[in-house]
């Protein structure tokens, strides 16, 4: 009885500590959901705070002992991050599901899964003979090309739209084994059972059908791969494996095949080359058939397959071929079909009879660091997705399983059906990541699409149904918000490009939203409506916080929304809007932390009719009326004359309403601009007191009296102007990208590549600017000698006629421009900078995007040759509303009354925002072992990973990355942090080559740049002993 007894307390003990366990784990998952939601709203979490995966792992064991699977907690913690609501049970972390039906049943929904199986589209083989299937297929990611070969000879070349290109007939008595595509020689090289043949796909006529044919061959061969040797031109290196266990590599050349004397003088078809005259080298590897060869550039190796029990994969460099040393061999039993490499993971996938596929790490081949099983017949295929980060295996049943690389898990099971297990067996198999699609070679070809890519086409690819009003965009959250005109609210995901949420009718029923702002924290965002009434929102939730109700006596359009912006409020907990009105009134909004009302505090008078009748300045008498808060803006009231009288219903008062405002509030500046339907310019200074005409179109008028007055309408206004930070940047920039031009002259140059051509276009830019920057260093406050003085703003305007005019404060007018599109003097309706104002966007009604470089330009004297038009392109096809650039991610976003949003990778605009690259000594913070050194950094995304081992020196310390830096000359001479032109040990002269001659720098010039150069820091003192003179 006593044993019973202590029994049953022993299992009570355990359910109560269990119990325990429980809700410690469910308050670490709560942890955990609150801290993916904190990161996903832009939060900083400090480090020791942060629960990682280890740090996960490491509590589950603690909670709930060692025997937790490490791939099922994996499952869970990815399943956690990647939706925080989604209920979460404590059996998934044992493996189990409380769903009643099966796992793997539960996602039969295809549209979860990763490949659209129904959707699978299939390709026959035209002009090939009977039962012929096919053995080979090659992707060429950058001409994006796919060629195929068959069993019996059947080369073709498929284009991008899976169109036959170009194909040919090999007339061989032996089968087809293989194929791939000579990088240098431009030519397709396949393998038959004894010989080599060459074809030049892109040969016109009759000489489309010639070919080269190399022969004879020692042994039958299996399978073959193409070295890409990029520093040798007109060679290529072939890997070929044989059934005798050899791997030979074969040297083909340009001369070889007669490729120069092609052009003037026919061949004759089918000619036969002996093999002995090409250089190749063979080595045994195996001791039975190689499978299948790769070359894995990441690694800088080939690697090869056999049926080889003890000598499954062989991993090593191209110089083994040529020696007898040790190679590094992997061991699995019945040997392995097949093999791939994914380059992120740093893993080598393996497969073979007996059913199981094994992850190695590659320099380690004494174990796996991972096993896959499920297969139930011999693996043929393997393949892995880079992006995705998933393997897809291929079973002789036909049986296709895709992989989670990272949680080992199992996400889809799919097979062909068609046909018995003899018919149609699949020989080839690869995976298209240019087109998202997984390809298969069987008696036909093939093609699974990813789900995600059917998706994106089902989808209309129209962001709203109507056209859009306003596109925001959130930095901190890497949201865009749009609303149309039907008052629909959405905000996406940038990345994706999927809907977090939306909002219907915010500001009620059959209310259209005009305007909208997002505020500087990118935590609220505030409606302007049709009727005048505004909603500050919150941009996590969507949530409604704040409201301006309707007027009472307000008309139906009167008092309409065109433009918020919000204000820095001098105060904590409360917001402040500036919004203008459609009839030209500028007002501002406050919303307090305990009202939900906003009220309108603040609002310009109307100096409209002050500035008719050749009047072009009116000064301003600040109110001191006192108030319980500070505003941005003083109360203002204007200085007129007693006798003035107001004029009442003059038809130029309509075309000097207020059409767009854009304001700046920086040090030494307080101003808002508005562009007016006539063209007028009017400047509102709050430092000097005054309002005034910037630009008087009515001197235009005298010119061409026929001239309508809606011709110089301004569609957009916006302020230019570079902060002492960002001027201080690009000349430094500018500095080290000129002298490191000096210093890299000669080989870069003879290149004539597209880098050399981008580096001499911001060398020549950018030079200007170090000119124009220098200036004599103040001896009394040496602190600011290096921060160059802010220069006045400049005001651009964007007008009805198509023209981009950029104006000073005082209204002269500095450049006007015509942009260049297709069609001349298109209405421009949008303008955006970039942070630091070194580019221009602009946007017109035709839906072209206009890209300008002003980053010279706004540097004295305002050189008219230094604003230069990058590109334009056709982003739309109707009005452009609005063009934003997304900095980080160098992105441009555009929306338009299509009512489509759409964004554009901007790679050519690396030669504005080139990032120059360190010098020797240079101290950054970003070194891999010293982090404490380095500021602490959000990692938004998974870190990606990168092959740096060496494997000449082992394990261990072949996996450490090694920093070499070249030992400096001489101690005296070690060079200053900061100071490039200290990068030689010794003060040279940088000579330039021009005509045969040398034409010396002079030294002056190099002693100006040493001013300019900060920090100086020596660190010889740091690294090395003091030398006793």
């Amino acid at each position: 009885m006593d044993i019973r007894k202590e029994k049953r307390l022993n299992t009570a003990l355990q359910i109560s500590n269990f119990k325990k366990a429980l809700k410690r784990f469910e308050k670490l998952v709560e942890q955990i959901a609150a801290q993916k939601r904190d990161e996903r709203a832009g939060l900083f979490i400090h480090k020791e705070d942060a629960i990682g995966y280890d740090k996960f792992y490491a509590s589950v064991q603690k909670l709930f002992g060692p025997d937790v699977q490490n791939q099922d907690v994996k499952r869970f913690y990815r399943k956690l991050c990647n939706n925080t609501d989604a209920s979460a049970d404590w059996c998934e972390i044992f493996g189990y599901f409380s769903s009643e039906e099966d796992p793997i049943a539960s996602q039969l929904d295809e549209e979860n899964l990763v490949f659209f199986v129904s959707r699978k589209r299939r390709i026959l083989i035209s002009g090939s003979r009977r039962r012929d299937v096919i053995k080979s297929i090659v992707k060429i990611p950058h001409l994006d090309l796919l060629i195929t070969a068959t069993q019996k000879g059947l080369i073709t070349v498929f284009n991008n739209q899976m169109r036959v290109q170009t194909s040919t007939n090999v007339t061989d008595t032996s089968w087809i084994t293989g194929c791939d595509y000579l990088l240098q020689l431009k030519r397709i090289v396949a393998t038959t059972e004894r010989t080599i043949i060459v074809w030049d796909y892109k040969a016109q006529g009759s000489s489309q059908e010639n070919y080269f044919v190399i022969k004879p061959m020692d042994h039958c061969l299996l399978c073959v791969c193409v070295v890409p040797l990029s520093d040798h031109l007109c060679r290529d290196d072939i890997l070929l494996g044989d059934d005798g266990g050899f791997v030979n590599r074969f040297t083909v050349n340009s001369d070889d095949f007669g490729i120069k004397q092609a052009k003037f003088k026919r061949k004759l078809q089918n000619q036969v080359l002996d093999s002995k005259n090409f250089k190749s080298v063979k080595r045994k590897l195996h001791n039975d058939w190689v499978m299948k060869i790769r070359y894995i550039s990441a690694l800088n190796c080939f690697g090869s397959c056999s049926l080889d029990s003890n000598h499954s994969l062989v991993l090593e460099s191209l110089k083994r071929l040529e020696d007898n040393l040790p190679v590094r061999e992997f061991s699995m039993p019945r040997g392995a079909n097949t093999f791939c490499y994914c380059v992120k993971a740093n893993v080598i996938v393996t497969g073979g009879d007996d059913k199981v596929i094994r992850l190695w790490h590659p320099n380690i081949s004494t174990k796996p660091v991972g096993k896959l099983v499920g297969h139930m017949f011999s693996i043929t295929e393997i393949v892995t997705s880079e992006k995705d980060q998933h393997v897809v295996s291929l079973s002789s049943a036909k049986v296709f399983r895709v992989w989670d690389i990272q949680t080992l898990s199992l996400l889809q099971v799919f097979h062909d059906s068609q046909g018995g297990p003899g018919d149609m067996q699949i020989y080839s198999m690869i995976y298209d990541a240019n087109h998202g699609m997984l390809i298969t070679g069987s008696s036909v070809m093939d093609m699974y699409p990813l789900t995600r890519m059917i998706q994106d086409t089902k989808q209309v690819p129209h962001t709203h149904e109507r056209e859009i009003n306003v596109m925001l965009y959130n930095k901190y959250f890497h949201q865009v918000l749009t609303i149309c005109s039907e008052s629909i609210i959405r905000v996406w995901e940038l990345e994706t490009g999927l809907q977090v949420y939306q909002i219907l009718d915010p500001h009620g029923f059959n209310t259209e939203v005009t305007s909208a702002a997002v505020d500087e924290s990118g935590f609220l965002f505030a409606t302007g409506a049709y009727n005048g009434t505004v909603r500050i929102w919150d941009f996590g939730s969507g949530q409604e916080m704040k409201v301006l109700p309707e007027g009472k006596d307000w008309k139906e359009d009167e008092h309409c929304l065109r433009r918020l912006i919000f204000l820095k409020a001098q105060e904590e907990h409360q917001h402040l809007v500036l919004a203008l009105e459609r009839n030209g009134t500028i007002k501002m909004i406050q919303g307090k932390e305990d009202d939900i009302y906003l009220t309108v505090i603040w609002e310009l008078p109307d100096v409209v009719p002050f500035l008719q009748d050749g009047k072009h300045a009116v000064h301003l008498r600040m109110s001191t009326r006192d108030r319980n808060m500070a505003i941005p803006f003083p109360d203002v009231q204007l200085i007129v004359e007693r006798n003035f009288s107001q004029p009442t219903d003059n038809p130029a008062m309509d075309l000097l309403r207020v059409n767009c405002i854009d304001l700046l509030q920086v040090e030494g500046y307080n101003l808002i601009a508005a562009g007016t339907l006539n063209g007028v310019i009017i400047l509102w200074n709050f430092v000097t007191s005054t309002v005034k005409k910037v630009y008087r179109p009515e001197d235009c008028f005298t010119v061409n009296p026929d001239l309508d007055p809606k011709h110089f309408k301004i569609n957009d206004i916006l302020f230019l102007f570079r902060t002492p930070e960002c001027a201080r940047r690009l000349s430094q920039d500018s500095i080290c990208s000129s002298s490191q031009c000096e210093s890299s002259k000669g080989p870069r140059s003879s290149k004539g590549s597209k880098q050399s051509i981008h580096d001499s276009e911001v060398k020549g830019e950018q030079t200007d600017v170090t000119v124009g920057e220098q200036q004599p260093v103040d001896k009394k406050h040496p602190e600011n000698a290096n921060l160059p003085k802010a220069q006045p703003p400049i005001l651009v305007t964007a007008h009805e006629d198509g023209h981009l005019r950029l104006w000073t404060l005082e209204g002269r007018l500095l450049k006007d421009m015509l942009p260049f599109t297709k069609h001349s003097a298109i209405s421009l309706t949008s303008l955006y900078t970039d942070s630091c104002t070194r580019i221009l966007l602009a946007g017109n009604v035709e839906g072209h995007v206009i890209l300008c470089n002003i980053s010279s330009f706004l540097d004295p004297p305002h050189d008219e040759k230094k604003f230069k038009q990058l590109l334009s392109w056709r982003a739309h096809s109707l009005e452009i509303i609005q063009v934003i650039y997304v900095e980080e991610k160098q992105v441009v976003l555009t929306a338009s009354i299509d009512g489509s949003v759409r964004w554009r990778k901007m790679s050519s605009m690396s030669l504005l925002f080139k990032r120059t690259p360190p010098k020797a000594f240079e101290v950054e913070q970003d070194f891999k072992f010293f982090q404490s050194l380095s500021f602490p950094k959000i990692r938004r995304y998974p870190s990606e990973g990168f092959v740096t081992e060496n494997r000449e020196a082992g394990i261990v310390f072949g996996s450490l990355p090694i920093y070499r830096i070249s030992s400096p000359t001489s101690l005296r001479f070690l060079p200053l942090i900061g100071v490039e032109a200290q990068k030689d040990s010794s003060d040279g002269i940088t000579g330039k080559k021009k005509g045969g001659h040398v034409q010396r720098e002079k030294a002056p010039r190099r002693r100006s740049l040493k001013k300019n150069l900060v920090p100086q820091i020596n660190l010889a003192s740091s690294f090395f002993p003091a030398i006793p003179k």
